[in-house]
């Protein structure tokens, strides 16, 4: 893979250090860790991230797998981009679904209008990383979105049991990360720990990255539901006298497709859609119905091995 010898205008010296940092971290991680993997959703994030993975080795092939945690309730397009994304790049892809951990009786699936798999990837995604020995896993979380992800290092270590102490973690000075470990011991690495949403859709613009088209605004059936509005799928439990209305939204933020809100929008251009997040006073994660279960609910799910 070859890159073009100048960078296009949109490229900011802004863009550009993040870009170098990130591309750094990744380059860390392959050179201190024995079995990385980078998580892989579909998101915008993820993408970024295998991208910024094909310029960190090019013209060498990405030297991880992408593993995908599959809840079983994914958006038909989020699936269709990977495997297209996947080819592209001609990268190993891992998949492990939640499926077989509820088959297998270790997690038990939730009941009720508001059940979701969502939280059940945590045990999958460590089932995962033991079968597979992996010793870092790669993530797009930043810091801007979420209170719990602000207190995550870029080597961010995990124990033996894939749990997450905030105050356990290495200092990290003059960009040093410290990737030492005991055995079975692990790490989530975090490259784009300082970008915000903006600068992973410049980026997006900036190096003409496709991405999964339920970024952009089209026509869906959605309910209103937890103060947000969810895609009127064969995943979603019904609530009697909720009526499916269709509306014109897109999805600042992709997952489980029964816990991800849309967002009503005309946004059908990347340009659009920049200039709607920075015209937003919501944050981006401010849909996820996941994060509304409680307080402390990121924080809670990542301190038992979630991404």
């Amino acid at each position: 893979m070859s890159f073009p010898r100048t960078d296009s205008p949109l490229v900011t010296p802004a863009l550009k250090e993040l870009e170098e940092e990130a591309v750094y971290v990744i380059r860390e991680t392959a050179a201190q860790f024995e079995r990385p993997a980078l998580l892989f959703s579909g998101g915008k994030d993820s993408i970024v991230l295998a991208h910024l993975s094909r310029r960190a080795f090019a013209p060498a092939p990405i030297p991880f797998p992408l593993l995908h945690i599959d809840t079983g309730h994914n958006f038909p397009e989020t699936i269709v981009f990977r495997d297209e994304l996947v080819e592209e790049l001609g990268v190993k892809l891992l998949v492990r679904y939640v499926q077989d951990t509820i088959d297998a009786g270790l997690v038990q699936e939730e009941t009720g209008p508001n059940r979701s798999r969502n939280a059940l990837q945590t045990v999958t995604l460590v089932k995962a990383i033991e079968e597979l020995q992996l010793d870092a896993c790669i993530g797009g979380a930043r810091r801007d979105e979420e209170k719990a992800r602000a207190k995550e290092r870029f080597f961010s270590h995990r124990n033996s049991q894939s749990q997450w102490d905030p105050k356990n973690q290495r200092p990290e000075l003059w960009n040093l990360y410290n990737g030492r470990k005991n055995r079975g011991e692990q790490f989530r690495v975090f490259p784009l720990s300082n970008w915000t949403e903006l600068d992973v859709w410049g980026y997006i613009q900036a190096r003409k990255i496709p991405v999964p088209s339920l970024y952009f605004s089209h026509e869906r059936p959605v309910v209103p539901r937890e103060g947000g509005l969810l895609a009127y799928t064969e995943f979603l439990a019904p609530i009697e006298g909720e009526v499916p209305t269709i509306q014109r939204v897109r999805f600042r933020t992709i997952g489980d497709a029964t816990c991800t809100g849309a967002v009503l929008s005309f946004a059908e251009t990347l340009e659009d859609v920049i200039a709607e997040i920075a015209a937003s006073r919501t944050s981006e994660r401010g849909t996820r119905v996941d994060d509304k279960r409680s307080e402390s609910a990121m924080e809670d799910r990542k301190s038992k091995g979630y991404f």
